[in-house]
Parts: C-alpha cells; sequence; structure tokens
C-alpha cells in the first residue's frame, strides 16, 4: 500500500479569506491528493461489482488492513456471485470468522442467492435496485452505486462525517438529524458531476489517512486552506460526538465435552446473538453461583446432559458493542446417556472430531479457546484427529 508523505502538500491553498468563494477549487484539490495518495487497495483494480459490494460490507465496523487480509482470502474461495451463492452457510460463517457483526455473512449469502437466481448474477446499478437487495442499507446501495457503477451519489460514512465536520465547523451533534442533514447537503454541492467513484472514495480516504480522529494532519491536508474548524482552532473538537455507552462486564462459563473422542458443540438459533455460529454449551454465571456451578446448571438447562467435575481449563476474554466479556472454559465428564441429549437453546448439535471442531465458525470468546486447545497436547492425545 501506498505511504502518505505528511510533509506540507506545497499544492495546497494558503490561508486565503475562507468567506470568499468558500468551496471554489475545493472538490479539485480533494481529487488531485487522491490521484497522488490512493491507496493499492485489491477491489479498486477492477472495480467490479461484486468485489466493491463484498468490500463495503466487509469494511463496516472493521479497520482496512484486517479487512483487506479478509477480502483476499474470501475472493479465493468465493470469487464471484455464483460461488458466493452456491457455497453452504457453515463455510460462508467460517471465512467470516473473526469479523464479528455476523449478520453481515449471512445477508451477503441470501442476496447473492437472490442475484444468482433472479438476476442472473447481475448486482443492480442503482442505488433502489441494490437497496432492494436482502441487508443492503442506504450506505452500502450508494457506496456501491457510485464506486461500482459511477452514479452520481454521494456516500456519507464515519469519516466523511468527520471530514465535513471540519470543513464546515459543524458544531451539533454529527449523529443529529441537523448535522446529517447538512452534511448530506454539503457533500452533494461539492459532488462533480461524472467523478463520484473518485470524490467519494477521495473524502473517506482523507479521513482515513490525514483528517484523523484524534492528531489530524492538517498540515499534510489539501483542504486545509477551505478547513473552518482549522481556522477557528477547533479541529479537535469537531466532529460533536456523544458520549459512548457504558460498559456492561458480563461472566460466562462454557464446558468441553469429549465422549469417544468426539467433542460435543451446538450451532446457536437463527434469531440469537451470534446466530448460527458454534459453541461449546454454556451461559451467563448467575448471582451467587461460581462458574463451575454455572457451567453444570447451564449443560442440564441447554442439552438435558448431566455432566460433573469441571476442571479449569482457562479463561478468554472479549468484547463485543458495549459488552465485556470473561468466559471461564472447562472441561467436564458426562454423567448422561449422550443418546438422551435434548437441545433446549440451539438448533444442532454435532459430536465432532478435533478437524471438525476446527472446520467450524464460532463466536470470538470460544474462538480463542478452540486456538488454545489446539496447542494442548494433552487434550489432543483424547480426542480424534
Amino acid at each position: 500500500m501506498n505511504t502518505l508523505n505528511l510533509q506540507t502538500d506545497t499544492t495546497m491553498p494558503s490561508n486565503r479569506p475562507l468567506a470568499e468563494a468558500p468551496d471554489e477549487g475545493l472538490a479539485d484539490a480533494l481529487l488531485d491528493w487522491f490521484s497522488r495518495h490512493r491507496r493499492d487497495l485489491p477491489w479498486r483494480r477492477t472495480y467490479d461489482p461484486y468485489h466493491v459490494w463484498v468490500s463495503e460490507v466487509m469494511l463496516q465496523q472493521t479497520q482496512m488492513e484486517r479487512g483487506v487480509a479478509y477480502f483476499e482470502r474470501w475472493m479465493e474461495r468465493f470469487p464471484d456471485v455464483a460461488a458466493l451463492a452456491e457455497a453452504h452457510e457453515d463455510e460462508i460463517m467460517k471465512h467470516w470468522e473473526g469479523l464479528g457483526y455476523y449478520s453481515r455473512a449471512r445477508n451477503l449469502h441470501k442476496a447473492a442467492r437472490e442475484v444468482h437466481e433472479r438476476l442472473g448474477g447481475r448486482l443492480p446499478d442503482t442505488v433502489e435496485g441494490l437497496q432492494a437487495r436482502p441487508g443492503v442499507g442506504p450506505y452500502t446501495a450508494r457506496a456501491v452505486a457510485s464506486i461500482a457503477f459511477g452514479r452520481d451519489v454521494c456516500v456519507i460514512d464515519a469519516n466523511v462525517e468527520r471530514v465535513a465536520s471540519r470543513l464546515y465547523d459543524i458544531d451539533v451533534p454529527v449523529k443529529s438529524r441537523q448535522a446529517r442533514a447538512e452534511i448530506e447537503s454539503r457533500c452533494a454541492a461539492l459532488l462533480p458531476s461524472g467523478l463520484a467513484r473518485d470524490f467519494n472514495q477521495a473524502m473517506m480516504e482523507l479521513g482515513s489517512l490525514v483528517c484523523a480522529p484524534r492528531n489530524p494532519a492538517c498540515v499534510a491536508c489539501p483542504l486545509a486552506g477551505w478547513c473552518r474548524a482549522r481556522a477557528l482552532g477547533v479541529q479537535e473538537d469537531r466532529p460533536v460526538t456523544a458520549a459512548p455507552p457504558e460498559p456492561v462486564y458480563l461472566t460466562m462459563a462454557t464446558g468441553v465435552l469429549v465422549h469417544d473422542g468426539l467433542v460435543l458443540a451446538q450451532k446457536r438459533m437463527p434469531d440469537d446473538i451470534w446466530a448460527n455460529l458454534w459453541e461449546f454449551p454454556g451461559g451467563i454465571v448467575e448471582d451467587g453461583e461460581s462458574p463451575q456451578q454455572a457451567v453444570i446448571r447451564e449443560y442440564l438447562e441447554e442439552t438435558g446432559l448431566a455432566v460433573n467435575h469441571p476442571e479449569p481449563i482457562g479463561s478468554f476474554k472479549h468484547s463485543f458493542t458495549r459488552y465485556r466479556v470473561t468466559l471461564y472454559a472447562f472441561a467436564v465428564n458426562l454423567l448422561s446417556d449422550p443418546s438422551e441429549i435434548e437441545l433446549r437453546a440451539a438448533q444442532e448439535h454435532r459430536w465432532a472430531t478435533w478437524s471438525q471442531i476446527r472446520s467450524l465458525a464460532f463466536p470470538a470468546g470460544h474462538r480463542k479457546l478452540v486456538r488454545h486447545l489446539d496447542a494442548d497436547v494433552k487434550f489432543l492425545a483424547g480426542v480424534r484427529p
């Protein structure tokens, strides 16, 4: 990828009066900067609509470097709409494992099937047509329409919100209706006809590489001469954001049960958090009980199986949205007949070999547990490979 030279851009306008034709030349300066500093990203090499679509979905809530690695791995296995449409959901979830917000992967699969079966494998080229697909919201529809198909629509993500908030010194909360309306209006006025692909990417790229949330690199910004927040010395105070919600701390327990060399795993319900991902049975540690007591209770409640003698494996921390989770994992012994299993909190169960376990997609805490066990020689000696 290209690296950004943080020296002052000699093509940048000097500190001219902001009130004098305030937006004149701004889009040209932005596009010139983008032509010289754009990153070499795989979906930019062809602008194939399928590639653009997948990249936009992946990069929501995902850092760029991580997203690129996942994108390249994804395209090796699912190079086009047909490959994605025809794949089994478990394999799709495995390729998405670690990106979080798994509904994105499920919706990609649903939309790919629809496009493959009803539209001959061709994505719609309009905002309205794209937004009619499962899981495609206004942002994704506008991004794909403009970047893949050149439609003259603006794309507003967090980077664009930050750039616009500083350019125009928008002093109300950036997520408010008032701020949103002003940002959309400002960007629409700046958008050069026929150049939406580069303009939208340039705005997002500028916010990512230069106009960062903290310590923006104003000396390297091609729009510094137009920036009202910089002129007022308040660029660090824009955009105006709400206080983050207080974190919620959860303690959970899970049990790894091995019987006849096979490991028990269950698949979460379609309407659960982490829907359709696999896990080892367990749940939240309730007030007044220990993690060991919780795993015994949860096994009985979720599977109808009685287990005992929970032996500690380790504890694993992970976060999602506002939640901070500590997962205590135990090896447990089976007291019941395994044929008497009765799922009460899952849609499917599997007695699996270890290679099968490794092929399944797990949520973050259980994934860390699988990796831990993958290096445990004593544990692996007791399970089928």
